[in-house]
């Protein structure tokens, strides 16, 4: 079936929800004594988008702008593209931010990021949607492991368009 016909599918049932893919790459740097010295890679791809976009954009709904995520996320030192899940939330109108948080497992270890993109505003879109600042801490102990600066890039912005498709 082709997007056309998936649309009018989604509508005849009465529900419409979307997907997009995104990338986050940039740099991380272990606290000292949880991981080697100096800076390494960190990047995230996940797939996000709410599956029923009723209760997503209703206000008093549970799930306002909130959605699930999975993909991968890549820590230098420590992980390469583990699968990690959590969810993406869009706080534009009560925090001016944007938050990733996810899981995942590094060889039976469970690992917990939030990344935010911070004050949100529309006359500096391009910096605030463009870089997030994140924490790592193991799960189990709450410790910080590491902090980092990621950044979605602006040449992919087509490919993350293109990512769009109906759920």
């Amino acid at each position: 079936m082709g997007r056309i016909a998936d649309f009018k599918k989604m509508l005849s049932e009465k529900r419409f929800g979307f997907v997009m893919d995104e990338v986050m790459s940039g740099e991380h740097t272990f606290l000292p004594g949880m991981g080697p010295a100096g800076k390494f890679p960190f990047e995230f791809k996940v797939t996000w988008g709410p599956k029923e976009i009723g209760p997503w954009i209703n206000p008093f709904s549970d799930t306002f702008f909130t959605q699930s995520l999975e993909g991968t996320v890549t820590v230098g030192g420590l992980c390469e593209k583990a699968p990690c899940k959590g969810t993406l939330e869009l706080a534009y109108f009560t925090e001016g931010k944007i938050r990733y948080t996810f899981d995942f497992k590094v060889k039976g270890k469970e690992y917990h990021f939030i990344g935010e993109k911070v004050n949100i505003r529309p006359w500096n879109l391009p910096v605030s949607h463009t870089t997030c600042f994140g924490t790592l801490v193991e799960k189990e102990s709450g410790k910080l492991i590491s902090r980092s600066v990621t950044h979605f890039r602006l040449h992919t912005t087509p490919v993350f368009l293109a990512s769009l498709r109906f759920a």
